[in-house]
């Protein structure tokens, strides 16, 4: 897949992202191609519309493919804040798996608060982690993709 400004693609950092048919379902409906990035250890199923990408396991091999490969005005979906802030800088969207779209404003936000969770882990104290994800959270990415995916067409 090329970088092609006049047609914005859907970009997935794939290798555990709940919402792969989530966002298959949208890019149908809209008619944007979709790239699935991930690593070999998980193993995707190509369809019509969708372009499968398996790279090497290393640490980064997924966010460095999507960062040279994100282009303005494509949707990038990840939950990796450090791709984010990256594909925020080349101008692309950077949407969450439970539809928080990633913006100039929050990522600082989001990273500061990151590299406090990772000091306080380093001393000793764990949180909670994550909450689980839930079919609200699966609908609420639906929702943010398609009304981005319909902004895009207007």
């Amino acid at each position: 897949m090329t970088a092609n400004t006049d047609k914005p693609k859907i970009i997935v950092d794939a290798d555990a992202c709940p919402v792969k048919s989530e966002i298959v379902q949208a890019a149908t409906e809209f008619r944007v191609p979709v790239l699935m990035v991930a690593s070999y250890d998980h193993r995707l199923q190509p369809r019509e519309g969708v372009i499968v990408v398996q790279v090497d396991r290393s640490d980064q091999s997924v966010d460095l493919y999507i960062a040279n490969k994100a282009a303005p005005g494509d949707i990038v979906v990840t939950q990796d804040f450090g791709l984010a802030t990256i594909v925020l800088a080349r101008r692309a969207i950077a949407l969450s798996v439970r539809g928080q779209m990633y913006t100039d404003r929050t990522i600082d936000f989001l990273l500061e608060r990151r590299h406090e969770q990772a000091k306080q882990r380093r001393s000793g104290k764990y949180g909670k982690g994550p909450r689980a994800f839930t079919e609200e959270d699966r609908a609420n990415f639906l929702h943010r993709l398609t009304k981005v995916l319909a902004s895009m067409q207007e």
